[in-house]
Order: C-alpha cells, then sequence, then structure tokens
C-alpha cells in the first residue's frame, strides 16, 4: 500500500517536473511559427518588389515603343503633306498681295454661316470658270483672280484651286507663334455638303469625329472647334515641355498620352515621393478636370509603423509601410494655373505642407 502511494507520487512529481520543458517546446513552436510568419512576410514583399520591377520594365519598353511609333507616323507622308499645302497657302497669300488685296479680318459676328456659304458659293463660281475658258460672258472674279483671304482670330481662310477651302491654324504658347496646321475642305458642288480631303491635323485629335458630328450641319462650328482642339493640344504639350525644361533635375518619372490629356509624374527632390496624376476630360482643355496629388514619405522616421501587430491566427506583420498624404493645395493650384505656375506654387509651400503632415502623423 505505502509502495503503490510512493509510486504514485514519483509519477506525479515526473509529471510536475516535465511541465517546464513542455512549456519551453511550445515557446519553441510558437517561435518557429512567428519566424515563419516573419520569413514568409519577408518573401511576400521580395516578391512584390519582383513584380513591380517587372511591371516597371515592362511599362518602360511600351513608352519606348510608344515615341518609335509617334515619329513614324509623323514623319514623311505627313511632313509632305504640310510642306505643299504650306506652299500652297502662302502662294495664295502672296497672288492676294500682288493684287494689292488686303487680307480681310473679320471680328465677332462678322464671321457667319453666311459668309462661309457665300465663300463656298464663290470657290465653286470660279471654278466653273475655269473648267469653260472658251466662254467670255462669265467675267473673272477680281477678289478671286487675287485669291482672298479671311483671318478670324488664329485661322486664316483661303479660297484654293479646284473649288476648295483651306483653314490655316496659327497655335501660340505665353504669346509666342508655335505650330501651323492645315485642313483643306471640298464639295462637288455648292448644294453638296463639305468634306475633309486632306489635313495636317495630329492623328491623335477626333477631327473625322468631329467632321460627322458638326461640319455637314454647322461648317462654321466645325471649323472653329478643330481650332480649339489644336490650340488646347499646343497649349497642354508646351506646359509639359517647360516643366521639363525648368525643373527636370527636380522630376523623376514623366509620363502622357499622345493628346497630353493624361499626364502623370513624380517628384523625388524631396524627403517623400509626390505623384501628380493629371486628366483632361475634355480635349479642349487647358486646365486638368480630375487631379490627385499625393505625397509617399520614404525617410523610415516619417513611416507608419505597424510593428508587432498580431492577428487572432498569431502571426505578427513586420515592418512599416508608408502611407501617403493628399496635398489639397496642390490639387487647388493645378486646378485654377496652368502647369508651370502650379509646379512653382507646389515646390515652395511644399516643405511646410509636409512639416505639417508628418507632425500630425507623429500625434495621431
Amino acid at each position: 500500500m505505502e509502495s503503490d502511494m510512493e509510486e504514485s507520487s514519483m509519477k506525479k512529481g515526473i509529471r510536475k517536473k516535465s511541465v517546464p520543458g513542455d512549456h519551453a517546446r511550445k515557446q519553441l513552436e510558437h517561435l518557429k511559427g512567428r519566424t515563419y510568419a516573419i520569413t514568409g512576410e519577408v518573401k511576400f514583399i521580395q516578391e512584390e518588389d519582383i513584380r513591380l520591377e517587372t511591371t516597371r520594365t515592362r511599362l518602360s519598353n511600351v513608352l519606348k515603343r510608344h515615341e518609335e511609333l509617334k515619329e513614324r507616323l509623323t514623319r514623311d507622308s505627313d511632313r509632305m503633306i504640310f510642306e505643299r499645302l504650306q506652299k500652297e497657302f502662302e502662294a495664295a497669300r502672296a497672288a492676294q498681295t500682288e493684287a494689292c488685296f488686303a487680307e480681310i479680318c473679320l471680328d465677332g459676328e462678322q464671321w457667319n454661316d453666311g459668309l462661309l456659304a457665300t465663300i463656298r458659293e464663290r470657290v465653286h463660281m470660279e471654278a466653273d470658270r475655269k473648267s469653260m475658258p472658251g466662254d467670255t460672258s462669265m467675267l473673272p472674279d477680281p477678289h478671286f483672280h487675287g485669291k482672298t483671304t479671311y483671318r478670324v482670330g488664329n485661322k486664316v481662310i483661303c479660297c484654293l484651286e479646284g473649288a476648295r477651302i483651306g483653314i490655316q491654324y496659327e497655335t501660340f504658347f505665353a504669346g509666342e507663334p508655335c505650330d501651323l496646321y492645315h485642313c483643306v475642305l471640298e464639295s462637288k458642288s455648292f448644294l453638296e455638303k463639305m468634306t475633309v480631303i486632306e489635313h495636317t491635323v495630329p492623328f491623335f485629335l477626333p477631327i473625322r469625329e468631329a467632321e460627322n458630328d458638326f461640319l455637314s450641319s454647322n461648317a462654321m462650328k466645325f471649323i472653329d472647334y478643330i481650332g480649339e482642339l489644336l490650340q488646347a493640344y499646343v497649349d497642354r504639350r508646351e506646359q509639359v515641355r517647360l516643366i521639363k525644361e525648368l525643373y527636370g533635375n527636380q522630376i523623376g518619372e514623366l509620363y502622357h498620352s499622345l493628346p497630353y490629356h493624361v499626364i502623370e509624374f513624380v517628384l523625388d527632390d524631396f524627403d517623400c515621393k509626390v505623384t501628380i496624376s493629371l486628366r483632361y476630360a475634355d480635349l479642349g482643355s487647358v486646365l486638368p478636370t480630375r487631379i490627385r496629388v499625393l505625397a509617399w514619405p520614404v525617410h523610415p522616421s516619417r513611416r507608419v509603423s505597424i510593428t508587432g501587430t498580431t492577428n487572432k491566427k498569431g502571426n505578427v506583420a513586420l515592418g512599416t509601410q508608408p502611407v501617403p498624404a493628399r496635398l489639397s493645395y496642390a490639387e487647388d493650384a493645378l486646378r485654377t494655373m496652368s502647369l508651370p505656375e502650379a509646379y512653382a506654387e507646389i515646390v515652395l509651400n511644399l516643405p511646410r505642407a509636409l512639416q505639417q503632415i508628418f507632425q500630425n502623423l507623429a500625434t495621431a
């Protein structure tokens, strides 16, 4: 009886002594689990970095091919058309000067559908007269002998050979002349609708859509609309060119679509990475309609730490993750100013804005 009791108490002692070992074993297993979770987290982050770098490389290659395609599409044939039309417009204006006819400047209400109809009628009359050289009853119109041209704002309208009406668009940026573009309209007769037979408008601007929407019903609106598209495109393009020229050392990645209605770039020359995204819903706009400016902290002390957070399964997510802050003052500047002006405003006030943001993060 006593021996049984001694044996029982020895077993209890053994069980009691084994508790610390079991606890250590459980702690070790838990640490192994945590180590696996940490290793898995690091591996996941590394895989994410590899995927991001692969995506960045692919995007860079796409942009390179995009530029090559753009160059191929806008050279040779387009340049030949431009040079030929430019010579034709210059010849028309030179003939007018030789005949002592002044360029007719139209202002406000003088540019209307009635005048355009008169121009159409005259080009057809002149074409008919030249097609019947033996008919002396049809006297030449002195205005067409001198190839009268009309100026409406930044547009010059010429009466060209072959019953054609040519429009030359002048574009400007910051008061300085930029590119010239041409559009030539033709109709088989005065009563038939006009069509665009050739032009030097960039292929990525919707001239054919505008032709279908406006030309047959309101030719004057079509002519004005194309002028607005071209001027807005040149304005957006030159704004991007200017910030690259003035602030290229501060700008990291910069992307834009062909018509410059999508513009994105990054500022890297600060304690954070600032991403700027601009969208122009209307191709006739020079100011963006959708704006997003975010500041991403890159300095370790200015990141939001989530070290040591444990989920319900006991896994620990280690590391620090940058939390972007929206820069409202920058978005307001881009909404009301040209891109170079807004950029200067953003850079001037950025240190103070970042200091305020980081202070708020620190006290949160």
